[in-house]
């Protein structure tokens, strides 16, 4: 129970952090690119860094990701990487209906079908449990081995 809701919130944050730091960094990149490539220069690039520390919709991304990053790894300390990534796989199908609805973005069918599959790919990963087989070790802690 613990790691479905563990995951859960980290899969919102890592959503919200990413539609932070597109919405960021689409305001400061084409202004400053004008349609070319993105970094020209490594004088442009610098700007473009300085004016990305200077935006609180990078910091809000940014403070999203390192929430999301630390309920993945809390959820890595007690369940398998085997079934956490997958889990948090559903943050692509977020992703999707976030830059849909937040960010304006045109979605293709093919891009919908796509998230559809991941999400029934979640579901059979869930199904599985959190922990698939017994930790190196746990044995030998359980018998006071280990301490």
């Amino acid at each position: 129970m613990k790691t479905a809701a563990v995951l859960i919130i980290a899969i919102f944050a890592q959503a919200v952090g990413d539609v932070f730091l597109t919405r960021g960094m689409k305001a400061i990149a084409p202004a400053q690119t004008g349609g070319s490539e993105l970094f020209d220069s490594l004088a442009q690039a610098a700007h473009i860094a300085l004016q990305a520390m200077q935006s609180p919709m990078i910091w809000g991304g940014t403070l999203m990701l390192i929430v999301f990053f630390v309920l993945f790894s809390a959820a890595l300390s007690w369940a398998d990487l085997s079934f956490v990534l997958p889990a948090t796989a559903f943050g692509y199908v977020l992703n999707v209906a976030a830059g849909y609805y937040f960010l304006g973005e045109t979605v293709s069918n093919r891009r919908w079908a796509g998230a559809l599959i991941i999400t029934l790919g979640v579901l059979f990963v869930s199904r599985s449990g959190d922990r698939t087989r017994e930790a190196p070790g746990d044995a030998l802690r359980a018998a006071g081995a280990l301490e």
